[in-house]
């Protein structure tokens, strides 16, 4: 069981990034094809964060062309090559999978202010 920690640890990344839940962040996605390697920027709400150590993943969501679309990131993921800050958001939920059912004004996330 320590070799397995051992391993888990040294494949965390020194800075995880920090947000919390109802944020807005962008995440730069390293997308392969072929042998060439770009980087996507996929940006949303934070409206899940699950697990912990190495195995810890934060759910995305953004509307795009009228369709919700929610992708899951790994946090120690070596594709995902960096997460930036746009604006903290004011919940008061650890989940916000109600936002699934809402459109337009009544899906966003108020902004906390500081």
């Amino acid at each position: 069981m320590d070799a397995l920690k051992l391993i888990s640890n040294s494949s965390l990344k020194e800075e995880a990034p920090v947000f919390d839940i109802g944020s807005t962040v962008r995440v730069h996605v390293k997308i392969r094809e072929g042998n060439r390697e770009r980087i996507q920027v996929f940006e949303g709400t934070v409206i899940a964060k699950k697990g912990s150590g190495i195995s810890s993943t934060f759910t995305v969501r953004r509307v795009s062309y009228g369709v919700g679309v929610e992708r899951v990131f790994p946090v120690h993921s070596p594709n995902v090559a960096k997460v930036e800050l746009v604006r903290n958001g004011k919940v008061r939920r650890s989940k916000l999978y109600y936002l699934r059912d809402r459109v337009g004004k009544a899906a966003k996330v108020k902004e906390k202010l500081n």
